[in-house]
């Protein structure tokens, strides 16, 4: 069975061996490599490794080698083509077949690349050639030396127009191929094609696998746009790829921060200062394909890309527009980091005055996503009247809306709101003869130690039990009452539009709960954006499959129901609905207790503005979710 080369190539370059090979045998890391017991002969020393960047294995011990399709092959005892198809579902392609029309669009590919290698060596020789000394003193005064220049193969296009289309010629490419290429441009009037690239110093731009695919070119001296790039070919789309990728891949896997930077300068200038993971839209603001290129480069779902940008009003547009188009993707894990730089610096001036020590710095104070949608719906914006601060609100939740993982969209909610009513709350109430409050003032209490539990405006707020109370079980009231919330939303999945949020935005106490919680969101969250309703009992099913199995056999019983019947199966949506609001805000206000303990701590350890008005908003936030509730009950969760 005949598969097109170039699916076969794609589906090479769509997953990484390391990955593959993981998912069937236990990996160590080897620095840039990885290395295991051989799976083909018996053995107790590591002597088999896999190369991501070579795209092969190699054991030394038994001679076994090979690419994705060959290990595939091997380890599943498979036959080429069921090896290809397998493979094919892990990277989530359709199986082609191939056809005399594939097969020539292939061979028309390998002579494009060769054609286009050719080009980057021809520029790279008229560099360092008398017609090239202006582009070779430029780099110079950028402090490149020879070895950074031969490493990014940094070339010069000398201003005669058909220099190259001879030199191309002369090794037999067609005319015709240059133009498809990018290469060449063609004149609307039909006289002979001429250089798309003059008077510029030439960055190749390779491909995921390090092969040259087109250039980028910035002008010296004359008319025209500072920056030309290869337009779109059959070897390259500039919406899909980043410059330095191939080389961010392998940074990327030893550990080393992914860092989207403008420019082609900046990433050079990055990467000679050890920052290999540096990468550049080519021409273009950051796509949503190359976005979700840069999360694939990542292996450890904790650490992020940094989007680099000048810290100028542009860069802040900038900035703001890659986070719009961040923004739907997000996903657990897929996140990024935003870092500003100086007024008037960008990476490379940053490097050259100040070293690879103030870059790091800079990414070290660079803000989480969460922190830079605040910003873009805030800054500059009138919050004087009640109408602008719910212009605010709502802007902020139009953004949120625009998420589309369900559980993520939940977490940025409960956060938007959580500084709308920091940002607005009122300012406190003075008792009579009290001068207003400070800044640097200390609150409630002598200077070094904590506020006390109470702030103007809050009288008579309980943060802790009160003298004479009788606890009452305090440690099984959380956990059963987060038992109840479960066994509602389980057994009345058709609640879930309507009590999801609340869900999400309630951590539990007990782990093996919490992770339940999880999988009940996520399940429902899923079934959601298919549009096709779970009952109880397929919900059941699918928890049972994901490993839940014991504890919702433990949950759904009658020691959960005898003090809770609304969570019964056979409750009415409306009862399980009137149950279940009580017993959430007794967990709500158990949370927001313990988000005011810890304030009052960070008020303690540093006396700011900002912390004081996280304690009066927090402080508020308990007497508005402890309403409705009785005396005895608010002090169980106290």
């Amino acid at each position: 069975m005949a598969f097109p080369p170039q699916f076969l190539e794609e589906l090479r370059t769509r997953l990484a061996l390391s990955d593959v090979v993981g998912k069937r045998m236990r990996l160590i890391r080897a620095g840039r490599e990885y290395k295991a017991p051989c799976p083909f002969h018996h053995e107790k020393t590591p002597s088999f490794y896999v190369n991501d960047q070579k795209g092969f294995f190699h054991c030394f011990g038994c001679g076994a080698h090979g690419d994705i399709i060959g290990f595939v092959m091997r380890h599943d005892n498979l036959a080429f083509p069921e090896a290809v198809e397998a493979l094919a579902g892990e990277a989530g392609l359709p199986v082609p077949r191939a056809t005399e029309e594939d097969k020539q669009r292939y061979e028309r590919r390998k002579t494009l690349h060769d054609l286009v290698e050719q080009a980057a060596r021809w520029f790279e020789q008229q560099l360092y050639a008398p017609v090239g000394r202006a582009g070779l003193e430029y780099f110079q005064r950028r402090g490149l030396d020879p070895e950074i220049m031969a490493r990014f193969r940094l070339g010069f296009a000398p201003g005669d127009s058909g220099a190259l289309r001879q030199h191309l010629l002369k090794l037999n490419f067609a005319e015709e191929d240059m133009v498809t290429a990018g290469l060449l441009k063609r004149p609307d009037d039909g006289r002979t094609p001429f250089s798309f690239f003059r008077n510029r110093v030439i960055f190749p731009v390779t491909d995921r696998r390090g092969r040259v695919v087109a250039f980028g070119g910035r002008i010296l001296e004359g008319d025209g746009p500072k920056y030309v790039n290869t337009s779109d070919t059959p070897l390259f789309q500039k919406g899909t790829l980043l410059y330095g990728l191939s080389r961010a891949r392998q940074a990327a896997a030893d550990g080393k921060p992914v860092i989207v930077a403008e420019g082609y300068m900046d990433v050079i200038a990055l990467v000679r200062a050890g920052f290999e993971g540096a990468v550049a839209p080519l021409g273009t603001a950051l796509t949503e394909t190359q976005v979700q290129e840069l999360w694939k480069l990542i292996p450890d779902a904790e650490k992020v890309p940094f989007l680099c940008f000048d810290g100028d009003n542009a860069g802040r547009r900038a900035a703001w527009r890659a986070v719009e188009r961040i923004l739907p993707h997000l996903a657990p894990g897929h996140s990024a980091r935003v870092a500003f730089l100086p007024e008037g610096e960008d990476p490379d001036s940053l490097i050259r005055l100040q070293g690879a020590r103030a870059m790091q710095a800079l990414l070290d104070d660079a803000i989480p996503l969460s922190e830079a949608v605040w910003r873009m719906e805030t800054e500059g914006k009138p919050t004087d009247t009640p109408e602008s601060k719910a212009a605010v609100k709502a802007a902020l939740e139009a953004r949120v809306g625009q998420i589309a993982d369900r559980d993520v969209q939940i977490f940025y909610r409960t956060e938007m709101r959580r500084r709308v009513d920091e940002a607005f709350a009122p300012p406190p109430r003075q008792r009579p003869g009290r001068a207003p409050w400070q800044p640097g003032q200390w609150v409630g209490g002598r200077p070094g130690q904590p506020p006390r539990r109470h702030v103007p405006g809050t009288p008579g707020l309980r943060t802790g039990p009160q003298p004479g109370h009788k606890r009452r079980n305090p440690a099984h009231l959380p956990h059963a009452r987060e038992r109840v919330l479960l066994a509602v939303m389980i057994n009345h999945p058709d609640l879930f539009d309507e009590l999801g949020e609340s869900l999400g935005m309630l951590p539990f106490a007990d782990p093996a709960l919490d992770d339940l919680r999880r999988a009940v969101i996520e399940t429902l969250s899923g079934n959601a954006k298919n549009d096709s309703g779970l009952d109880a009992a397929s919900l059941c099913r699918h928890l049972s499959l994901a490993g839940h199995d014991t504890i919702v056999g433990s949950l759904l019983s009658e020691s959960t129901y005898v003090h809770a019947g609304f969570a019964r199966p056979d409750a009415s949506a409306l009862e399980a609905k009137r149950g279940w609001w009580p017993t959430w805000r007794h967990l709500h206000h158990r949370q927001v207790m313990a988000d005011l303990r810890e304030a009052e701590a960070a008020l303690a350890r540093d006396n700011s503005e900002a912390n004081f008005a996280r304690v009066v908003a927090l402080q508020q936030e308990v007497i508005r979710s402890g309403m409705g509730m009785t005396d005895d009950e608010d002090l169980d969760d106290a």
